[in-house]
C-alpha cells in the first residue's frame, strides 16, 4: 500500500478521529499506583556526578491506546523498557522529550521551575508528530509524586539539582508510516551537578554552513528526538577543528539560529550607548526554550522598570529579530559587540568567546569570570528564582521537606 493510500485508509481516518476524541480517559493522578524498589541503589558522591549518567531508584510510566485513551500511571523501580522490535519509535523516530530540573533548598523544600511551560511544549511537540496529547497539570501531579519519592537523590550542594526527563514514544507494533495506535509516556530522573563546576568557561563555536539544524516548515521548533541525532556528526567535525560547539547558520545570509542545543543571544552596543539584547525570533526553526523565555522576560521587565536587575545597564532594549554573521563580525571589529551567549536548561547560561567563521575567528568579549555584563546580571536573577533564593511565581513547590 502506498503512503498516500495508507493515509487515506478508513482505519487511519477512524484512528485520527479516536485520537482526538476528548471523551477518552486522560491522565488521572487519582489512579496512580506505586511499586517501590526492594533494592535501592547507593547514592553517589556529588563530586562524581556526570551529567545524564546516573539515575534515581524509580521511574514513572503511563501507557496510551487509541481505543482506551491514557492508562494507569505507575511509579515503579527504574529499569529497562520492554519494546517490540517493530515499535514505531525504533523505525520512524516517533519520540518527543523534555528537560527540566527540581531544586532542593536548605530547608528541604523542593521546587520545579516553570514546569507548565515544559508541559505546553511537550504537548506541542507530540501534536506535531501525531503522538497523543495529555493534560499537562495531571502529568505534573504524578511527576511530583515521583520527585517526592526520590527527593533524597537531589544533591544538597549549591548548583546541584535533579534533572527530569519526560519522554513520549510511539509503541505501535507495526512497520508502517502512520499515527501510532499505542504510545508510552515515561519519566526518569538524574542527579546532576553544576554545568560549570569550576566557574564559567567561555566556549568556542564553529559557524556551521555545511549543515543545517532546521529549515522553514520543518520541525526545529519542537523538541523531537529526530532533531538531535543529525547534529552529532557536525559536532564531531567542529571538535576536530578545535571548537566546542556548532553555531547553526541558515541561508545564504548566514542567519544565526541556535548554539549547539541551546537558544542564542547577542548583545550589541548602539551608537548612542544603548545596549541591545537580541535573539532570533520564533519563526518555526527556533525551539521555544523555557530558559530563552525567562531571559527575555527578565530583560524586558528590567528595561520597562517593572523589576530592575542589579548590575544591568539602565538603557537596555530587547529585540527578537534576525541576526547575520556579517552583523556580528562587523560589530566585533567596530567594538560594538558586547557579548554572545547560549541559554538552555542544562547550562542555564553558556558564554562564548570566539566563532570560527569562513577561515578566521570572530572574537567575542567576555567579562570577569567568563560572563559578560548582561548575561551575568540575568543569570544571577534566573538562578535565584530557580533555586527559590529569590521568591517568584515561576517556582512551583513539590514538597516542603
Amino acid at each position: 500500500m502506498s503512503l498516500l493510500r495508507s493515509l487515506r485508509s478508513p482505519s487511519l481516518i477512524r484512528a485520527a478521529h479516536v485520537r482526538y476524541n476528548s471523551s477518552l480517559p486522560d491522565i488521572d493522578a487519582k489512579n496512580l499506583q506505586f511499586t517501590r524498589t526492594s533494592n535501592p541503589k547507593p547514592i553517589p558522591q556529588s563530586s562524581t556526578l556526570v551529567f545524564g549518567k546516573t539515575f534515581s531508584d524509580h521511574m514513572l510510566t503511563i501507557p496510551w491506546n487509541i481505543e482506551a485513551g491514557w492508562g494507569t500511571p505507575e511509579i515503579k523501580p527504574y529499569g529497562p523498557l520492554a519494546l517490540d522490535p517493530s515499535c514505531t519509535v525504533l523505525h520512524y523516530a516517533q519520540t518527543v522529550f523534555e528537560g527540566m530540573k527540581a531544586y532542593r533548598q536548605e530547608s528541604g523544600r523542593v521546587l520545579l521551575f516553570r514546569p507548565d511551560m515544559n508541559m505546553k511544549r511537550m504537548n506541542s511537540s507530540a501534536r506535531r508528530i501525531a503522538l497523543p496529547t495529555f493534560n499537562g497539570n495531571a502529568l505534573l501531579d504524578v511527576m511530583k509524586e515521583l520527585i517526592r519519592l526520590d527527593k533524597h537523590w537531589i544533591p544538597k550542594e549549591p548548583g546541584h539539582s535533579l534533572y527530569i526527563r519526560p519522554t513520549l514514544i510511539g509503541t505501535q507494533k507495526a512497520v508502517g508510516v502512520s499515527p501510532p495506535t499505542d504510545a508510552l509516556l515515561f519519566v526518569i530522573c538524574s542527579p546532576v551537578g553544576p554545568y560549570y563546576p569550576k566557574g564559567f568557561k567561555p566556549v568556542s563555536l564553529y559557524g556551521t554552513t555545511e549543515y543545517v539544524r532546521a529549515s522553514p516548515g520543518g520541525t526545529g521548533a519542537y523538541k523531537l528526538g529526530v532533531n538531535y541525532a543529525p547534529g552529532i556528526l557536525p559536532q564531531k567535525e567542529a571538535a576536530k577543528q578545535g571548537y566546542a560547539q556548532n553555531l547553526w547558520l541558515h541561508g545564504p545570509e548566514h542567519y544565526l539560529t541556535e548554539v549547539g542545543t541551546m537558544n542564542m543571544f547577542v548583545v550589541f552596543r548602539k551608537d548612542n550607548g544603548t545596549i541591545e539584547l537580541v535573539t532570533p525570533p520564533l519563526d518555526g526553526m527556533i525551539l521555544p526554550g523555557v530558559t530563552r523565555d525567562s531571559v527575555l522576560c527578565l530583560a524586558r521587565d528590567h528595561a520597562s522598570g517593572k523589576h530592575q536587575l542589579p548590575g544591568l545597564a539602565d538603557r537596555l532594549v530587547v529585540n527578537e529579530r534576525p541576526v547575520t554573521m556579517r552583523e556580528v563580525k562587523e560589530a566585533s571589529k567596530n567594538g560594538k559587540l558586547v557579548e554572545l551567549f547560549g541559554a538552555g536548561t542544562a547550562a542555564v547560561i553558556s558564554p562564548v568567546d570566539r566563532i570560527g567563521y569562513q577561515g578566521e575567528d570572530v572574537h567575542i568579549p567576555t567579562g570577569e569570570g567568563g560572563m559578560g555584563p548582561v548575561s551575568r546580571a540575568i543569570w544571577k536573577e534566573l538562578v535565584g528564582r530557580q533555586t527559590g533564593a529569590i521568591a517568584s511565581d515561576w517556582s512551583v513547590v513539590v514538597c516542603d521537606s
